[in-house]
Order: structure tokens, then C-alpha cells, then sequence
């Protein structure tokens, strides 16, 4: 018995170093592209810069700094503000373009409907903003379109150059990103369950909120956490189509690092900006689960 346990635990050493060898090439890889650049930027907030010199006593000046500027203070709101607003817009819209695929589209036809959801993709995402700036300009397609019409007398120009171009255009941007996971979610659920709802006498509205959402919430946190997280280190659609009072903290970020040659700042300002919506989507994770557990 000896023997046979000293093979077993040598199989077991074996097989687990085995393991270890198979993920070793990823994790190193994960850990050289992920973690090293992460940890660079950490240690980089607590040090200061003097224009091409880095000054690395370590100091908490940076964060001091960024957390009672009020311009800081105004930008990373504002990014919340937007952030918040495309996410919840992205995730209403793409509901129900998600569930009727699921729930109403033949099976053979729902490939097809998940190719032309995909199709803003094969186009790049410059493009895309540029178009929005043509659709939403002074005499752009909307306003052109509206006046020809009849609707209003002079052009708006309330959806260019501000937060609202910002938020139509992300929104625009991560739709697919949005409805893609909702449709997984919806076509897990068993369609069993949704008639046993009917047959003990619920109607379609209560069953849709009392079974088919429930069921449906993960697919739903898994949008809002793909939209929100990304949409708030956006740099690009806000300097092209935000203006002024369109601009996040991301563009903050890439002025302390390119023009005002602060790289501590930057450092500074990602990091805090990072752990602000890192704990806004725990918040809101935990806040999901217990709707869950609610529901039950």
C-alpha cells in the first residue's frame, strides 16, 4: 500500500506539473502584457516630474492633486455622467432587439440577423465617428432633414460638440456589444418555463418580469460591464465629436502625457479613474445579486 501511495502522489506531481507547464506560456504572457505595464503606471502616479526629469522619491502630491482640482473633479463626473448615460441607453436598446431575435425569428433565419448586427464592425471605428459628425453637423443629414421637413426653423446645435454627440455616438458604437450577450442569455432559457408561467396563470408581462428578466440578468450585467467599463477611457470619439463640454477624463489623460509631458499625473489620473469604476461595477454586481435573490 505504501508503494501504490508513493505512485500515486508521484502520478499526481506529475500530472499537476504537467498543468502548470501547459498554462506557464499564457500566464507569462498575460503577466509581460497586462500586469508589468499596470504595475509600471502605479509607480508611476506616486512619483513627479520637473519637464524631461522624472523624480522618483515616492510622494502622494499627484494624488492629492487630482482628488481637490476642481477640474479633475468636474472631467471624471462628466465621464461618469456620459459613461452611465450610453450604458443604460445601449443596454434599453439592445433589449429588445435581442429578445425579439430570440423569442421571434425562425431559427434557421437568427445566424443571419446576428450577421447584420455585426456589421458595423467590418467597418473601422473612425469611420464611424466621422459619419456621426456628418449625420449630427450645423448642416448635417438630421438637421438638413428636419428643416426640409418642416420640424424646425434653424439648425440644432444641441447634438454636436457636447455630451449628447458623445453619448449617441458610443451608444451607436457598442451597440453590438450589448445585444450580443442579452441574446445568449435570452436563448438559455428554457421556453418550457415561460409556458408553465402562462399555464398557472400569469400573462405575458408578468412573465416576462417574473421569469424571463431573471433568467435573462446575466447576459444584461454582462452589457452594462462591456459598455460601461470601456466607454469611460474613450479619448477619441469625445475630442471629435464632444467639444468642449464634451471631453472625458481619457483626454485629460492623454493631454498630461503627450502635451503638458506629465507622465506622473497620468499615471495618476488612470489609476484613480480605473478604481472609481472598478468599484461602481462591484456596486453594481452585488446590487444585481441581490435582485436575484429577491426575485427567487
Amino acid at each position: 500500500m505504501a508503494e501504490l501511495g508513493g505512485r500515486l502522489g508521484r502520478w499526481r506531481r506529475g500530472d499537476a506539473a504537467s498543468g502548470y507547464l501547459l498554462i506557464s506560456p499564457p500566464l507569462i504572457y498575460t503577466f509581460a502584457l497586462l500586469a508589468v505595464p499596470l504595475a509600471t503606471i502605479a509607480l508611476f502616479s506616486f512619483w513627479t516630474q520637473d519637464y524631461l526629469t522624472i523624480i522618483k522619491t515616492p510622494t502622494l502630491a499627484n494624488y492629492r492633486e487630482a482628488l481637490t482640482d476642481p477640474l479633475y473633479r468636474e472631467l471624471m463626473l462628466r465621464s461618469l455622467l456620459i459613461s452611465g448615460s450610453v450604458t443604460v441607453a445601449t443596454v434599453l436598446l439592445a433589449f429588445p432587439i435581442a429578445y425579439f431575435v430570440s423569442f421571434h425569428v425562425p431559427p434557421a433565419r437568427k445566424s443571419l440577423w446576428i450577421f447584420l448586427i455585426t456589421i458595423p464592425f467590418w467597418t473601422s471605428y473612425l469611420i464611424r465617428v466621422f459619419l456621426w459628425k456628418v449625420i449630427l453637423g450645423y448642416n448635417g443629414v438630421l438637421n438638413t432633414t428636419l428643416q426640409g421637413v418642416g420640424l424646425i426653423d434653424e439648425p440644432l446645435t444641441v447634438i454636436l460638440y457636447n455630451a449628447n454627440a458623445v453619448v449617441i455616438t458610443l451608444a451607436h458604437a457598442y451597440a453590438p456589444f450589448a445585444i450580443l450577450p442579452i441574446f445568449v442569455a435570452l436563448e438559455k432559457i428554457d421556453r418550457s418555463l415561460l409556458e408553465a408561467s402562462l399555464d398557472l396563470g400569469e400573462n405575458r408581462v408578468t412573465t416576462f418580469l417574473r421569469v424571463t428578466l431573471p433568467l435573462a440578468m446575466p447576459g444584461v450585467v454582462a452589457s452594462v460591464l462591456i459598455v460601461f467599463i470601456p466607454t469611460i477611457g474613450d479619448y477619441v470619439t469625445p475630442r471629435l465629436v464632444g467639444g468642449p463640454g464634451g471631453l472625458m477624463i481619457s483626454n485629460m489623460i492623454q493631454t498630461q502625457f503627450l502635451k503638458l509631458n506629465n507622465a506622473p499625473m497620468g499615471a495618476t489620473l488612470a489609476i484613480l479613474a480605473m478604481l472609481i469604476v472598478g468599484a461602481i461595477a462591484l456596486i453594481f454586481v452585488a446590487l444585481n445579486r441581490r435582485f436575484l435573490r429577491g426575485a427567487r
